[in-house]
């Protein structure tokens, strides 16, 4: 980060946008200052379109005038009922609110809300590094107000409370989730004051919406290293609130000297891992995904898969004096989990959902092709079970290999080329006609004179395992002999 002075400050917001904000405030004789993440991002030199603006009187009032002064290319919504407006100019967002007082009642994350100064509105800011304001009228115009030392917690990295932070999480306890997410984003530290007061607040996230739970989570996923924010919620005990699977992961057994992994920290790694992928390729999160299904945001969902992945592990444990911990059919029971977990977390229940507990249902089986030769009709099933979600489970599959055994970890990387390799080739002769069954359902029972029945089920899946262990060529001819001998052989008729 950098440290500027007042007059550096100036020149900075020497732009149009911000000297018609000031000539618009002076006009009606208001104080003005830009405020929060556009001032802290200004120290830390990241780039930030949205403009927030407090005024000292009416934020409306201001708007309005400034709107006058774009002319007819700006556009102005109001709200009234918050007392807040917006003004739109080309690709600039700037948002207006007056300084206000803050008060709660312990049941509602809703304040009531008073006029007031702009130490009042710095006082009821969130963290010391977005209570940071920058005058804006033309007798002050650069001067950076800072009264809780937010300048020296970003030079040192520090998530900190501007006021006593019992009373700053308890009041509005979303700001939990934010204060998680800001040292995510950040890769800054959580004072330690505040974070105690994380641990004994926790429990007020209870009346929080899901929605609005959600909306942090996403940012928080979506971060380079994630696993430090999911860290911090379990450290806070936020997360067994928010979470409980993943906070049941957790946990290490150990019986007659054989222990199995901590599969939370396993899985934090898995995600790690997805998020680097995604940088290594080079995908932005507004090009909507990784995958072939251009209709995800699969960026966002794949990662999601990765953290899912491994949840039904704990109602699928089991010890064998044998082979030691099992975890058998933790994908299926997980996929299972998934809708639920959607449903009570207000993720939206669509296609998004049905991706997502399709990944954490099939990812194990690259695992397990790669743990023995890789054959053709098995990465043929892989292909067609997966789709068009085949190279986003390949990456969640590759980044689930966190084997401390290099020699191990090599095998499984190597075969998993070979894998590709064998997929690419798939692709490459137009896969789906290849491998879906030139005879369908309705041509199985006109042929037996059958209604929709188990036998039609039977011999369509009979059609589709000889295509897809290669027995014969995806022709007709062929398959209608193999067809007619099973059908004879389950005791069906010709019409």
């Amino acid at each position: 980060m950098r440290i500027y002075s007042n007059a550096e400050l100036a020149q900075i917001l020497n732009k149009k946008i911000f000297h018609l904000i000031s000539q618009a405030a002076d006009s009606l004789g208001l104080e003005c200052y830009v405020v929060g993440g556009y001032v802290r991002d200004i120290f830390l030199e990241r780039p930030s379109k949205d403009i927030d603006v407090v005024v000292v009187g009416s934020g409306i009032a201001v708007a309005t005038e400034l709107k006058r002064l774009l002319g007819k290319y700006a556009h102005m919504s109001v709200f009234k009922r918050y007392g807040t407006a917006q003004v739109r100019y080309g690709n600039t967002e700037v948002e207006f609110v007056g300084a206000r007082r803050e008060s709660y009642s312990s049941d509602s994350r809703n304040p009531h809300v008073e006029d007031g100064t702009l130490e009042d509105d710095q006082n009821r800011r969130d963290f010391t590094i977005n209570a940071l304001a920058i005058c804006l009228n033309k007798d002050r115009f650069g001067e950076l107000v800072d009264p809780f030392g937010g300048l020296y917690d970003l030079e040192d990295g520090i998530i900190r409370t501007p006021l006593d932070p019992d009373i700053t999480f308890s009041d509005d306890p979303l700001r939990m989730m934010r204060c998680v997410r800001f040292a995510t984003q950040l890769n800054f530290y959580i004072e330690e004051e505040t974070f105690e007061a994380l641990q004994r607040n926790a429990d007020r996230i209870k009346i929080v919406s899901a929605e609005r739970i959600a909306d942090e989570l996403h940012k928080i996923i979506m971060t380079k290293y994630p696993s430090k924010g999911f860290v911090e919620l379990q450290r806070a005990g936020l997360l067994q609130l928010i979470l409980p699977e993943l906070q049941i992961l957790d946990a290490v057994e150990t019986r007659n000297g054989k222990g199995h992994k901590n599969n939370f920290y396993h899985t934090l790694e898995v995600l790690d891992n997805v998020a680097k992928a995604q940088r290594k390729r080079n995908v932005s999160t507004e090009q909507c995904g990784t995958s072939d299904n251009k209709d995800l945001n699969t960026d966002l969902w794949l990662r999601w898969a990765a953290l899912f992945h491994d949840i039904g592990k704990p109602k699928c444990k089991r010890w064998n004096p044998v082979a030691g911990w099992t975890f058998h059919n933790h994908n299926y029971i997980g996929a299972k989990m998934i809708p639920q977990i959607f449903r009570r977390m207000k993720f939206p229940m669509d296609a998004k959902m049905k991706y997502v507990q399709k990944l954490v249902d099939l990812h194990m089986r690259p695992i397990v092709i790669a743990d023995e030769e890789v054959t053709d009709s098995a990465v043929r099933r892989l292909l067609s079970d997966a789709g068009d979600d085949i190279e986003d489970l390949m990456t969640l599959c590759e980044a689930d290999i966190t084997s401390k055994n290099q020699e191990r970890k090599a095998h499984f990387l190597d075969n998993f080329r070979i894998v590709r390799e064998k997929l690419t080739v798939l692709k490459e002769k137009d896969y789906k006609r290849l491998l879906q069954p030139c005879i369908d359902g309705n041509e199985i029972m006109e042929i037996f004179g059958l209604p929709p029945c188990k036998e039609v089920g039977e011999l369509k899946q009979f059609l589709k395992d000889a295509v897809l262990d290669n027995k014969v060529e995806n022709k007709r001819e062929p398959l209608m002999d193999l067809l007619f001998q099973k059908g004879k052989e389950m005791g069906l008729k010709q019409k």
